[in-house]
């Protein structure tokens, strides 16, 4: 079986690897450089505190592969579990926070529920009187997306996948309804299965096979920040849910720190967008974990940042499915397609080599359902 792999970010990437070392002949097309549309700017975060059950379940799934990486691809990526956690500041988002625990504890996830004293245990920096409760897991954490990349496109080669840099797929080949190849700038690609991994150009895929997926490329931004306190490494990834605001510990005493705050979020063109932060942003995302952290104050200085797309759905939720006959999509995961992809690599390859998939209920995945139901929004986003 030839797959063709549409997107060499991390999703491509581990799917690639997955098929190729399952014996399925492996070629990746990617319009750039390896990594080079999301993977490179994402902030690395691996968690199982999500609110919905698909969700848990894609992450305890990814972690199995997270917490074993090493030993797997011989290659450290500092997975580093510190935990995440999670902040309310009144009592309606703290009844929701008791609920996705109880939901989390059943499907084997570690969390709990924490009073804003027992917050503080784990980050010494938060200004406590804000908060009403918080969740905690002390399995989550996060690694680095560039070695965790080059990782998977190392292991994808050996395993025998054929990995194609500045190869941009320009058109889908159909017979009838059936998806049976690709077009690229350096010629055609016959395929008895194209997986549609392109991330924030996932849309676009997709629209050549005449189908309307609802992904749509949104910008976010991080910022790289020398704090007036260090910021310890052993603080855990930590948001302030009802503001957007959040900050992970970063070398040497800095932080990271961002946020999507209320105002304008357009589409944005994956091929044109800015890729460096705005100031006045900056200055609203400083200012914001001002507000709820000791770390954060006037000698504060934002050393650099970045910009990087989220590939969001309605609901926050991926498309994982066959979309077409010979299609398959593992695309819009809206800001965790990072963490998620160990599973979503073997999600795809017992779709191309099985016809249906068994780690996890992807049911609750297909396209359909922005047509048929009403969605369960993922609502632990930033």
């Amino acid at each position: 079986m030839h797959v063709v792999v549409v997107g060499g970010g991390i999703v491509g990437l581990s799917s690639a690897y997955s098929l190729a070392d399952r014996g399925a002949t492996v070629t990746v097309c990617e319009k750039g450089s390896i990594g080079g549309g999301s993977t490179e700017r994402a902030v690395g975060g691996i968690r199982a505190q999500f609110s919905t059950p698909v969700n848990v379940d894609l992450s305890l799934a990814s972690m199995r592969v997270w917490e074993s990486f090493e030993e797997t691809f011989g290659t450290d990526v500092g997975f580093r579990q510190t935990g995440y956690l999670f902040l309310a500041r009144d009592e309606a988002t703290a009844k929701w926070f008791r609920e996705n625990v109880a939901m989390q504890n059943d499907r084997g996830v570690p969390s709990e529920f924490l009073s804003p004293a027992e917050a503080v245990e784990h980050c010494p920096g938060l200004e406590t009187e804000q908060f009403v409760g918080a969740t905690y897991s002390p399995t989550d954490g996060f690694a680095d997306p560039h070695l965790a990349l080059q990782a998977y496109a190392t292991a994808a080669r050996e395993a025998g996948a054929d990995v194609r840099t500045k190869t941009p797929v320009t058109d889908l080949v159909r017979d009838g309804d059936r998806v049976v190849g690709v077009e690229t700038d350096d010629g055609h690609l016959e395929a008895d299965v194209v997986v549609n991994a392109a991330g924030a150009w996932a849309r676009r895929v997709a629209a050549m096979a005449d189908c309307s997926l609802p992904i749509a490329p949104k910008r976010r931004q991080i910022a790289v920040v020398d704090p007036d306190e260090p910021v310890p490494e052993t603080d855990p990834l930590t948001i302030d849910l009802d503001t957007g605001s959040y900050f992970r510990p970063e070398r040497e005493g800095d932080a990271l720190v961002g946020g999507h705050f209320p105002g304008p979020d357009p589409d944005h063109d994956p091929d044109g967008y800015p890729t460096s932060i705005d100031f006045d942003w900056a200055a609203d995302a400083l200012e914001a974990a001002a507000e709820w952290t000791t770390y954060f104050g006037p000698e504060s200085r934002v050393k650099r940042g970045w910009a990087g797309l989220y590939a969001v759905t309605p609901d926050h939720h991926p498309v994982v499915e066959e979309t077409v006959p010979g299609l398959l999509t593992a695309a819009g995961f809206s800001g965790h397609g990072f963490q998620h992809a160990p599973a979503t690599g073997k999600l795809v390859t017992e779709l191309a080599l099985e016809g249906e998939a068994s780690l996890v209920d992807i049911s609750r995945l297909s396209s359909d359902r922005f047509e048929t139901e009403a969605a369960r929004d993922e609502r632990n986003v930033v």
